[in-house]
């Protein structure tokens, strides 16, 4: 298998957010996300858990109603079926985001 570089073609869509899939194996799901500041608030109630780490840029999230600012080098779990938006983010923000899927729901394609 060849290795993959985190920041190639890293330039942000022009408007909303650009998810790629970088590792999917069994009921793990590695994304790649790459968002422009143009970016529509949006609720995610997500079926997985998730684990965010901002990369690059900075941003501000709303979990389960309240504010949370990340820069570059933050994380944060995102429990299945918590709420969360992304309310403001940076240009050229780039996150790496670990979904662990139930089972079923993985062998499914995601």
């Amino acid at each position: 298998m060849n290795p993959g570089n985190l920041f190639e073609a890293s330039d942000p869509p022009t408007q909303g957010e650009r998810f790629e899939t970088l590792l999917q194996h069994r009921d793990l799901i590695v994304e790649r996300i790459l968002s422009s500041a143009d970016t529509v608030p949006t609720e995610f109630v997500q079926a997985q858990d998730e684990w965010v780490l901002l990369v690059r840029g900075s941003a501000v999230l709303e979990v389960q109603g309240q504010a949370k600012t990340l820069v570059a080098g933050d994380y944060l779990f995102l429990p299945a079926g918590v709420p969360h938006t992304v309310r403001q983010v940076s240009d050229g923000a780039l996150w790496l985001a670990v979904h662990l899927h139930p089972e079923s729901a993985a062998g499914e394609g995601g």
